[in-house]
């Protein structure tokens, strides 16, 4: 266990990598929050049997009790620490508003990834 909360996310992504951005700026200084892109080390949570495709495709965070919160949970652990958000975080954890932003969210997560493993190939064959 840890006293930080940490966010593995993919900063290679233009949208996920933007969002983080701005997030980081607002938390500037925070001494609970811990980031970590999955882009420089994507092996990063292989001992906890997560591969680097799940962690391209959702959001992640372990909260301080070393809990995975994968999606809009880990949106919810992550915002109730930010300034700001803190409403948010709490919005989301209500029964109805939850299953509809996972809802949601896997919808855009999916498109999101899509999205990304074509840019990537594009790349690939550019290189």
């Amino acid at each position: 266990m840890t006293d930080k909360i940490t966010t593995y996310y993919y900063g290679d992504c233009p949208v996920c990598g933007t969002e983080i951005g701005h997030y980081k700026r607002i938390c500037a200084g925070s001494s609970v929050l811990d980031w970590r892109d999955i882009s420089a080390n994507p092996d990063i949570l292989a001992h906890l049997g997560i591969d680097i495709a799940s962690l391209k495709r959702r959001l992640h965070v372990i909260d301080a009790q070393g809990n995975v919160h994968v999606g809009v949970p880990a949106f919810a652990v992550l915002w109730s620490e930010m300034p700001r958000y803190r409403w948010l975080g709490r919005l989301v954890r209500l029964p109805i508003i939850r299953t509809l932003a996972a809802g949601l969210y896997e919808v855009l997560a999916a498109l999101l990834f899509a999205y990304n493993r074509r840019r990537e190939a594009r790349q690939h064959k550019t290189a």
